[in-house]
C-alpha cells in the first residue's frame, strides 16, 4: 500500500506541475494581452490629442473660408476661396496651386441664403408616415419635384 500511496503521489505530483505550467502560460498570456491594450490606448489618446490640439488644427475665426470646390479631373479641382471680401478662384492639381480668377465676394452666396430655393418638403407637424410619403414621392418624381 506504501508502494501504492508513493505512486499516487508522484502522480499528484506531476498534474500539480503541469497544470502549474499551465497556469503559468495562462498568466504570461494574460500580461502580454494587458501590455499590447495599454500600449494601444496611449496610441489612440495621442491620436486624440493630436488631432484636438495639433499643429494642422484650423484657428477658429481664420480669414480663409473655402467657399465651393468640384473635382475637375482625377487628381485637379477647381475652388473659390473667400479671403476678408475677395474671392479667388484657384486651380488645384498635380502639386500647384493657380489663381485662376479674382472677384468682389458676394455675401449671399457665401452665407448659402438664396432666393431661388424651394419651400420645404415637409411641415412642421407632419408626422413619420406623412414625411415618409412626401420622400417616396418625391423620390419616384411623382410629386412634380425632381428627386435628390
Amino acid at each position: 500500500m506504501s508502494e501504492n500511496s508513493g505512486e499516487q503521489a508522484q502522480a499528484g505530483i506531476e498534474a500539480a506541475a503541469a497544470g502549474g505550467e499551465s497556469l503559468l502560460g495562462l498568466a504570461m498570456l494574460g500580461k502580454t494581452a494587458a501590455a499590447l491594450g495599454l500600449i494601444l490606448a496611449i496610441l489612440f489618446l495621442a491620436a486624440a490629442a493630436l488631432r484636438r490640439w495639433g499643429p494642422y488644427q484650423r484657428r477658429r475665426g481664420g480669414q480663409l473660408k473655402v467657399i465651393d470646390s468640384t473635382m475637375v479631373g482625377p487628381k485637379e479641382r477647381i475652388s473659390i476661396v473667400q479671403i476678408k471680401d475677395t474671392w479667388l478662384v484657384l486651380g488645384i492639381g498635380n502639386g500647384r496651386v493657380d489663381m485662376l480668377h479674382s472677384m468682389p465676394a458676394d455675401p449671399e452666396a457665401a452665407t448659402g441664403a438664396s432666393d431661388t430655393q424651394p419651400p420645404p418638403l415637409f411641415e412642421a407637424g407632419d408626422s413619420f408616415g406623412t414625411r415618409f410619403a412626401k420622400a417616396l414621392k418625391r423620390n419616384a418624381g411623382m410629386d412634380g419635384r425632381r428627386g435628390s
